[in-house]
């Protein structure tokens, strides 16, 4: 079982910025699929960006504005987020699981509780 916490998010106002972490305790695997989904409301659950190994997935309307990375050491997962739009408000999910590949694909086995992101203009 792999437990996931996420912390970070709020309320900003657009243009903004926020660090979304994720801590995985015992979770030591940096070659393995880890993921950041938001889900806005009403709506379904999407990727945002997903890293597995030194491969990294982001979907379209965020590249260039979010980074996501690890701290193997610290067991922690991140998500800078930049130039926040209102678009961007959502519930954000850590994901984690054993895959090696695909990792943009939401096949995930764990799942944090989620942390509210916000955007206000």
């Amino acid at each position: 079982q792999v437990r996931l916490v996420e912390s970070g998010g709020g309320s900003v106002q657009a243009g903004g910025s926020l660090r979304l972490s994720c801590v995985a305790p015992g979770y030591t695997y940096s070659t393995r699929c880890m993921g950041w989904f938001r889900q806005p409301a009403g709506k379904e659950r999407e990727m945002v960006a997903t890293i597995g190994g030194d491969t990294t997935y982001y979907r379209d309307s965020v590249k260039g504005r979010f980074t996501i990375s690890r701290d193997v050491a610290k067991n922690t997962l991140y998500l800078q987020m930049n130039s926040l739009k209102r678009e961007d408000t959502g519930m954000y999910y850590c994901a984690a699981d054993f895959r090696v590949s695909g990792c943009f694909k939401d096949e995930y086995d764990y799942w944090g509780q989620g942390t509210q992101v916000t955007v206000s203009s």
